[in-house]
């Protein structure tokens, strides 16, 4: 009945079988491969924090621009405090609250945007030290649109901002704005300080996810192309019976 599995016609078939299986389980294996990759990537990420918190603090200059390398480095600067602001809508250990951003005017003619730290909301910010100070806290790259508690609409009051950049600073104060930030370890009486984030770029991104995805549509691939080698196997023996039957409705004198 299955002699039919041996004709020219299903030795292609076969072959196809045989090639495109492996071929499926291959490219779901790596693409599994890639998502792990993306996954152990982000758990070191959110490791480094930690980690470089730990590391000696090296002047500003040297650490900048921000990068993976950089992100979350112990960082110091010496200025005066300037303009003060609110960074509304930033949450912390589930509640919501405010990062108190200072600016801080350095010797080289820039602006450093210091968060000395997170207001509970309805609390009022301290006023920052006078005089000069130097300061260490985790070096963090300017955020933008997509980051974490950004505020990207309109209307906030005078005082308060959105976002951390410099971008967003920069027509507000006299001095340049160095395209970065830090964020104290040790915050003022009334403030929580808000731990370092990572890197931007380490996360679970879409593309992460679109690699779990791929990874199970290549092993329904494999998963079909098996299914549909059992179906046409089984409507061939199928045929091959009734013909053995004479049932064959192409056969003279039937139908």
């Amino acid at each position: 009945m299955y002699r039919f599995l041996t004709t020219p016609r299903w030795w292609g078939i076969n072959v196809f079988v045989l090639l495109a299986i492996p071929f499926c389980l291959f490219m779901g294996t790596w693409q599994l491969g890639r998502f792990e990759d993306r996954v152990d990537s982000h758990q070191e990420a959110e490791r480094q924090p930690a980690v470089r918190a730990a590391q000696a603090a090296a002047p500003l200059t040297e650490l900048l621009p921000v990068d993976k390398e950089t992100s979350g480095r112990q960082a110091t600067a010496s200025g005066r405090y300037g303009r003060q602001f609110l960074v509304p809508g930033r949450e912390l250990d589930g509640r919501t609250g405010s990062y108190v951003l200072t600016l801080l005017h350095t010797p080289q003619g820039k602006a450093l945007p210091v968060v000395r730290g997170w207001l509970p909301k309805g609390g009022t910010a301290p006023a920052p030290p006078s005089g000069e100070v130097t300061v260490t806290g985790a070096l963090q790259a300017s955020e933008h649109a997509g980051s974490t508690g950004v505020r990207t609409a309109g209307g906030l009051p005078a005082g308060q901002l959105g976002i951390i950049s410099a971008a967003s600073l920069v027509n507000l104060v006299p001095d340049d704005v160095y395209d970065a930030w830090v964020t104290l370890g040790d915050s003022p009486a009334g403030l929580v300080p808000v731990p370092a984030a990572a890197a931007a770029g380490t996360g679970l991104d879409l593309k992460a996810f679109q690699n779990l995805g791929y990874t199970g549509e290549w092993f329904a691939f494999a998963g079909f192309v098996l299914f549909m080698w059992f179906r046409l196997v089984r409507r061939e023996a199928e045929a091959e019976r009734d013909r053995a039957l004479g049932l064959d409705p192409e056969a003279p004198g039937l139908g």
